[in-house]
């Protein structure tokens, strides 16, 4: 029976480049692969012819004896001399796409087996902004897989320990020739484990791990913000089959203060004064995170000017130095006022001098004025 030609094979001209032919091969090898036409045997026969054309057009030397002299040049150089390395994996073929169709275990791959490492937990921890600037310390509960006390993990009975596989001798791997290629599945006897366990552990039924809930101890240090996560190495899942458990990750969220702002490890606070003091002059007492701290306010200070607190903030949460506290002071005007000292405001604006406010010029505006734009909203 005569061969149909490479290239009409993977559908593309003589003069292809290497990643076409390769995109090629990749198509078909998807849309033929015995594991998605079970019992097809078209489907595999072409799944061999492409395999086959592609081992001679991937070689820059095979391919160009092909080119000279077709089918007659290669001798048995397309089949019994066939090397399957040439696929570097199945997955440098199929671009990454073998485990997404299930083919993860083809071409060099079996599956992970054996113990392995357990998943890594997440933990949201609410804290008040005083822990937060302080340190603090806490206990969470986290329900997690933990390895069973009776079997010690193995998931076999305690007296007892798991088998090598007898269909996969421990390999965990089933391997099959098919045509060119030496094909590697899943064990289903031992499920890619490399061992049974004759009789399994009745506290966890062979799966060698529990859950249980595990009360732990976080230690928060000073200076932490919303967002950032404490890692505590060890304290996730236990692994399967004896493997090393996953990390715990404790995501932290600070309570909103009701007197500080926060900005980075700087934090911010208004305090409202009176007319008389801003205006003579005085100390007043600011609350910090240390205690009240002594501010003295010059004569003169106008509403929203800003003193600034050195080392009065959070600390940096590495350890390095601490923020500032910014004071904002403003004019707070009393509701009421006595007969008394609505006359001794009056004497006061009296005796002040009469300012006159100039309205701004508009070329000084950096804009047009007032007017000239409401007309343009309004027409």
């Amino acid at each position: 029976m005569s061969r149909r030609d490479y290239y009409e094979v993977l559908g593309v001209p003589r003069d292809a480049s290497d990643q076409d032919i390769k995109s090629a091969y990749r198509k078909l090898a998807l849309m033929h692969h015995p594991d998605r036409n079970p019992g097809n045997k078209d489907a595999e026969e072409k799944f061999k012819e492409a395999a086959e054309a592609y081992a001679v057009l991937a070689d820059a030397d095979k391919r160009h004896i092909y080119n000279r002299f077709g089918h007659a040049g290669l001798g048995g150089a397309a089949t019994g001399g066939f090397d399957p390395t040439v696929f570097n994996g199945f997955e440098d073929i199929l671009g990454g796409l073998g485990d997404m169709f299930g083919f993860g275990d083809i071409f060099g791959g079996a599956r992970r087996r054996g113990p392995q490492r357990g998943a890594d937990l997440r933990y949201d921890l609410e804290i008040s902004f005083e822990e937060a600037a302080k340190g603090a310390e806490t206990t969470v509960q986290i329900p997690r897989q933990e390895p069973c006390d009776a079997c010690h993990g193995s998931g076999a009975a305690p007296g007892t320990k798991p088998t090598t596989c007898p269909q996969c001798h421990g390999r965990g791997q089933i391997r099959l020739q098919q045509g060119p290629f030496t094909l590697a599945r899943t064990c289903g006897h031992c499920r890619g484990t490399g061992s049974v366990i004759a009789k399994p552990c009745t506290a966890c039924r062979g799966a060698g791990r529990v859950q249980k809930e595990r009360k732990i101890t976080v230690r928060i240090p000073p200076g932490i913000a919303t967002g950032q996560r404490l890692r505590l190495s060890g304290e996730g899942e236990a692994g399967p089959a004896g493997g090393p458990a996953g990390d715990l990750y404790v995501v932290i969220h600070v309570q909103e203060h009701a007197f500080f702002q926060r900005d980075g490890n700087d934090l911010y606070c208004e305090i409202p004064l009176n007319f008389p003091t801003l205006a003579l002059g005085g100390k007043i007492q600011v609350p910090t995170l240390d205690g009240e701290e002594t501010l003295a306010v010059p004569e003169g200070t106008q509403s929203g000017a800003t003193f600034t607190l050195r080392a009065k903030g959070l600390p940096d949460v590495s350890g390095r130095g601490r923020g500032n506290l910014v004071v904002t002071v403003t004019a707070v005007t009393p509701r009421k006022l006595t007969r008394e000292q609505k006359k001794l405001l009056e004497q006061l604006s009296a005796a002040l001098p009469k300012e006159k406010f100039e309205p701004t010029p508009v070329s000084e505006q950096g804009d047009r004025g007032l007017f000239d734009r409401v007309k343009d909203i309004f027409g």
